[in-house]
């Protein structure tokens, strides 16, 4: 079976996620625990961050890497339009997925929970200890505002984060209008980066992340909330409901959640 190396609110895990249950694989979940885990999943692949897939002896790293990997190796229900503009639109929208949701959507979550400590105490998994959470939900704004600006999530590189993630979300919004699916009448991994990607600026409703029901459907205020996009969150939930398997239990190898991330 494969086995997906992952932390369970990596959005690039999400779309790695997405992409195994579009393909119908059957897969095992092993969440890396933050510091020690990722040390220990270094001496395995020679790789810190999440996600990796292994594939028998194989390990893959980098959602996009993983991505081709699985459309060569499962080649049923492909990833990339056989089209050639409409396959280099796809690759060139993945990457644009991944630069600009990805890296954004960070910033601006980042934001929301430095401003609601239940918020943040909402995004740990159930699975977390209740001393974990209330020393999470304890921790003032001030001091996660002061940590952002070390990291990059200053006040103006937020600000500048929802104004862009605005802009996309709008874009996105117009390509939907006359297609099911970002790039035509089937989908292809632009569709699956963007949906996975976006997972950060509104949850999904459903079983398919372990979260507690009360933030289910809900994420950062002014993007989430907004009408005007909701037509594009629409689209993913549609989007959920056709290709992602809900998570039956857990199937997490520690119930710890992750406080500081390094992604791709």
């Amino acid at each position: 079976m494969l086995e997906l190396y992952q932390f369970e609110l990596s959005q690039y895990s999400e779309k790695v996620r997405l992409i195994l249950d579009y393909k119908g694989l059957e897969y095992r979940k092993i969440e890396v625990t933050p510091g020690i885990g990722q040390v220990e999943l270094f001496q395995k692949t020679g790789q810190r961050q999440v996600p990796v897939l292994k594939d028998g002896s194989k390990y893959i790293a980098d959602s996009t890497e993983i991505a081709k990997y699985i459309d060569a190796q499962y080649p049923d229900r492909p990833l990339m339009p056989q089209d050639p503009k409409t396959r280099g639109l796809c690759l060139m929208m993945e990457e644009w997925a991944d630069e600009s949701i990805g890296t954004k959507s960070r910033k601006a979550l980042f934001s929301a929970i430095s401003k609601d400590q239940y918020f943040r105490k909402s995004l740990l998994p159930n699975s977390a200890p209740d001393v974990l959470k209330t020393l999470i939900e304890g921790v003032p704004g001030d001091v996660l505002k002061v940590l952002g600006v070390g990291v990059g999530y200053s006040p103006d590189a937020v600000k500048n984060a929802m104004r862009d993630l605005k802009q996309d979300l709008e874009a996105l919004t117009l390509i939907l209008e006359s297609s099911p699916y970002l790039l035509g009448d089937e989908p292809c991994l632009a569709d699956f980066a963007v949906a996975g990607l976006s997972v950060l600026l509104k949850f999904p409703d459903g079983d398919y992340l372990d979260l507690p029901a009360t933030i289910k459907g809900k994420g950062v205020p002014g993007l989430a909330d907004n009408p005007i996009y909701q037509p594009f969150f629409d689209w993913r939930d549609r989007l959920y409901v056709q290709f992602r398997k809900p998570i039956i239990g857990s199937t997490f190898n520690s119930p710890s959640a992750p406080t500081s991330i390094q992604i791709d």
